[in-house]
Formats: structure tokens, C-alpha cells, sequence
């Protein structure tokens, strides 16, 4: 099995909300899946505590991008941002705390 490594696009908050998201889930573990949710709401905490800015690692239509942010609010399917921005959980790949 060949593992292809993808360079995200480094992108800013304000892009997010123009960004177009598929409804597939990207990572195949449900292990996978789990950890993401942890981390995720590990970063939750942070945000709300401290202010602290997290770096997500995603997936929009076009390619996988990466975005500087404080998590603002976690919902059941959606990572909230400010500005009325969101990332779909389903279409993270990493949390880097």
C-alpha cells in the first residue's frame, strides 16, 4: 500500500466560510474518528480557558488545507470558528493542540 503525503494549504479563518465541503468523511479508522473528536474537544477547552490557538487540518472540494484558529463551539457535526466560520467534523483529518 503506497501512503500519498498531502502539504495543506496554509490558509486564514476569514477563507473558511467560502470554502465548499463534501459530505464524506475523510479519515477510514473508526479509532481514527474517535481520537479526532477528543482532540477536538480537548481544543474546545482550550479555546474557551485560554484563548488558545489550535491548528486543524482539513479537507474542503479541491484539497486539504490547514487553518491557525481558537475553537469556539462543537457541535455533533460542525467544528465553530469565529466569525460564523465552520469546518465539518467529517472532513478533518488532525488536531494539532
Amino acid at each position: 500500500m503506497t501512503t500519498v503525503i498531502t502539504i495543506p494549504q496554509i490558509i486564514s479563518k476569514e477563507i473558511v466560510p467560502n470554502l465548499i465541503f463534501p459530505d464524506a468523511e475523510v479519515l477510514n479508522s473508526p479509532d481514527a474518528i474517535v481520537n479526532r473528536r477528543t482532540e477536538l474537544e480537548r481544543a474546545l477547552a482550550l479555546g474557551n480557558l485560554e484563548h488558545s490557538k489550535i491548528i486543524i487540518i482539513f479537507e474542503d472540494n479541491e484539497s486539504v488545507k490547514q487553518v491557525e484558529t481558537t475553537v469556539w463551539g462543537l457541535t455533533d457535526k460542525r467544528v465553530i470558528l469565529k466569525q460564523n466560520a465552520f469546518i465539518p467534523i467529517q472532513r478533518v483529518h488532525i488536531v494539532k493542540l
